[in-house]
């Protein structure tokens, strides 16, 4: 769960954003691209299973290194996971503490 402000920061997520042939800058002829590369590796913001830090609530690790809450937590209390701002109104929820 994410606020809408944290979600435009997410959608830059796409390993290949430009569309073939239509002024890209990366295909061959524009001498920007490798040959073999593979983009999700290559990319800043790729997939950490183990170093993107720990949620501040339970302490467990997090895959992404720019978010504050595990998913689990941030339901339960209704926040963003990236921000950690109030989303949703959660007392009327019936939640078990397992």
């Amino acid at each position: 769960m994410v606020c809408d402000k944290c979600e435009k920061k997410l959608a830059s997520g796409v390993a290949c954003p430009d569309k073939w042939k239509d002024g890209a800058s990366n295909t061959l002829q524009s001498g920007k691209v490798k040959v073999n590369e593979n983009k999700l590796l290559t990319k800043k913001n790729r997939y950490t299973p183990y170093g993107g830090g720990k949620c501040t609530v339970c302490k467990t690790g997090l895959h992404k290194p720019d978010h504050k809450y595990c998913h689990q937590c941030a339901y339960s209390k209704g926040l963003c996971e990236m921000c950690g701002k109030q989303i949703l109104d959660v007392k009327k929820y019936k939640q078990s503490t397992a």
